[in-house]
């Protein structure tokens, strides 16, 4: 079974649940493809989401969406009638049209993908979204439904009636949770599923007893009001007047950061209590093992949202610490009260201050607590154990009666290979190579015959990936844009690629060094923006077998070239009239091209360069050019026919092929 996960925004770093349900999936021999709908709102990612094994795929800009969906209503293909009853009976908040113009685009991808089944986390958007996907597609879905997603973020009880009747199943993080879909949903089969955790990220720990050290507090989550920091805070101006040496850190980030910033001032606590802002998964498991006791002071805040299961918390048990927190929501079914930690009643300050100050006092008691909480753990929560009873739910899908079910290895052999999850997959069975068109920037004013050429290389079967790195949202498309736009692929939200270039500083350093040695460089803000678009496109252009990659003009080449160094391919490039690089850099830069298309002859070094005649350089051409761009109707065709056309088609393919020879060779 090829399994599809769709996200309204992924990753998240507060939802580290969903990055070890699907790692643990991958381990059991599941195939999966991940979409996103919105890109995360900060490049800070956790360190094991490279250890997924399936890319995450993004939506387009809006921009184009609205396109697929311009041409869904003209074949026929978009869900009006859903649309439109859901409009009527739900009301504008529920967005559906926009609901439906994200399932358009995932419908194609998950099943150009051979996506037999897709799971939704949280019962809101997302959800939504893949009951829009199945009317569009006919795959089926199931959810994951957690709390605050029903209870407050959908809004509407008899839509939330609606999605779960589609759904394959429904799954609650929590028996709490369970029983309040159950109350909402009284016809349809809710499965309590816990959130798992993958122990392997946190060794199984030997404490002795502590020495004389202050006792260390540590909080984490959003800076949001139901996160009850500001009990939190209180608390420890408590501990504070009663004499109490201990100090206390909260990792995380959030629209609260400047109160609660205010409240540890006005309190006297700056040398106290910490604010760390948003920290990757791997510090804060640094800060975990260092930490004495955990506390979240979880509340329901004035809208009445809440915490249900915190994953902070199970992460805290398994790094064996004695947990502080509510009695709130799910909570108690991942702390035993005087077992393996303290609760106490939300909002109660003075509550907290004493379970603090008892574990603060009591350094044998917090050993027990935590031993006792890791035990838990492993007992009940191993993401080996909690995973098991979503893959049943899988395996009664419509996609497992059709015998596309696989048959997971044993939890032992699953977690025996556990070690190698970080390894490559096998590469799977791949077409011809291709070549990547390397488009810097789409619409172009400055290259308005591009949308020709790309429909002139499909229309010879040139085997292209067209790859935009940047939209111009604020161009207004033409007829033959909007036919050739669903043909582009675009890079995602500047946000991602800032993620991939965090993430891979080791590649990101080499690459700048390289530049440095350089005796003539391409300009650093050009350089730094191109790099980015490259990390960003390797995976892409591995996916898409691509050997060959063209660069439309002098900027996406610095792109091209870094790409060569990161991928091996050849490369090849179109300089435009009015180049935006040195002249200098671009000469040097082509005798690392195999060719490509110039208007100025003295720059061609010996390479196989054709004299480009598609640029304008005399007012009459150019404005030809502008008029074609602007109508929609090439007139350029009057003037020169399609002999060059062909001519670049058959060069393209010539290095295609020698490139593949090569490789074929290079194997030997």
């Amino acid at each position: 079974m090829r399994l599809g996960y769709l996200y309204s925004r992924y990753p998240v770093l507060s939802q580290t649940f969903c990055d070890a349900e699907m790692l643990a999936l991958e381990r059991l021999g599941f195939e999966l493809e991940i979409g996103s709908v919105y890109p995360p709102l900060t490049s800070l990612r956790h360190e094991h989401i490279a250890c997924l094994r399936a890319p995450i795929h993004y939506a387009p800009p809006q921009e184009i969406l609205k396109i697929l969906e311009k041409n869904a209503k003209t074949n026929d293909t978009w869900p009006r009638d859903l649309v439109d009853r859901h409009e009527q009976k739900y009301g504008p908040g529920v967005k559906a049209e926009q609901r439906a113009r994200n399932a358009l685009y995932f419908a194609d991808y998950f099943k150009g993908r051979g996506v037999d089944h897709v799971h939704v986390h949280f019962a809101n958007r997302a959800a939504h979204t893949a009951m829009f996907l199945k009317a569009i597609s006919g795959i089926p879905f199931s959810v994951t439904a957690h709390g605050q997603d029903f209870t407050k973020d959908l809004g509407n009880d008899d839509l939330l009636r609606e999605i779960c009747a589609a759904a394959e199943f429904v799954a609650a993080e929590t028996d709490y949770s369970r029983d309040l879909l159950r109350q909402r949903c009284p016809d349809s089969r809710i499965h309590r599923v816990y959130n798992g955790m993958d122990l392997t990220r946190f060794p199984a720990r030997h404490d002795e007893m502590p020495g004389d050290t202050v006792p260390r507090i540590i909080s984490i989550g959003r800076l949001v009001a139901f996160k009850g920091f500001e009990y939190l805070i209180d608390a420890c101006a408590e501990l504070a007047r009663r004499g109490l040496d201990f100090a206390c850190e909260i990792i995380g980030d959030g629209p609260l950061r400047g109160d609660l910033e205010a409240r540890i001032r006005k309190l006297s606590l700056s040398d106290r209590v910490h604010l760390l802002g948003s920290l990757s998964q791997g510090a804060v498991l640094e800060k975990l093992g260092a930490a004495d006791i955990f506390a979240l002071a979880s509340v329901t805040d004035a809208q009445g949202a809440s915490d249900v299961f915190p994953t902070v918390i199970i992460e805290a048990m398994a790094a064996a610490r004695p947990v502080v927190s509510t009695r709130l929501a799910g909570i108690p079914e991942s702390v035993v009260d005087g077992e393996t930690g303290l609760l106490v009643p939300p909002e109660d300050t003075m509550a907290l201050a004493e379970a603090l100050g008892r574990l603060i006092q009591d350094a044998k008691l917090r050993l027990h607590y935590g031993r006792a909480g890791r035990e838990r753990i492993e007992q009940h929560f191993r993401i080996e154990h909690t995973v098991a009873p979503l893959i049943e739910l899988f395996e009664k899908t419509p996609a497992a009666s059709q015998g596309k079910a696989p048959h997971p290895p044993s939890v032992a052999a699953a977690t025996s290979g556990a070690a190698d999850r970080g390894a490559a997959p096998a590469e799977p069975a791949r077409a011809g190579n291709q070549i990547a068109y390397l488009i810097d920037r789409w619409p172009d004013r400055s290259l308005p015959l591009l949308d020709r050429e790309l429909e002139e290389m499909k229309r010879r079967n040139v085997p292209m990936v067209p790859v935009v790195c940047e939209l111009d949202s604020q161009a207004r498309y033409t007829r033959a844009m909007e036919k050739m736009a669903t043909s582009l692929e675009f890079l995602p939200d500047p946000m991602v690629i800032e993620a991939e270039w965090r993430a891979n500083q080791a590649v990101a350093q080499k690459l700048e060094e390289d530049r440095a040695q350089r005796s003539v460089r391409a300009p650093s803000a050009i350089f730094l923006r191109q790099a980015r678009f490259a990390l960003a496109l390797t995976k892409l252009l591995r996916e898409k077998n691509v050997s060959h990659v063209h660069a439309t003009s002098s900027r996406s080449l610095v792109c091209a070239l870094i790409l060569k160094k990161l991928l091996n391919v050849t490369v090849s490039a179109t300089i435009e009239a009015r180049p935006a690089l040195p002249r200098e850099w671009i000469q040097n830069a082509l005798s690392e091209c195999v060719g490509g298309r110039l208007r100025d002859r003295q720059l061609d070094r010996g390479g196989s360069f054709l004299v480009d005649k598609t640029t304008f350089r005399s007012a009459p051409q150019r404005a030809l050019g502008l008029v074609s761009q602007r109508s929609g109707i090439d007139l350029t065709r009057l003037r020169r026919g399609t002999r060059f056309w062909q001519q670049w088609a058959e060069t393209l393919m010539r290095w295609n092929r020698s490139d593949r020879k090569s490789k074929i060779e290079n194997r030997k």
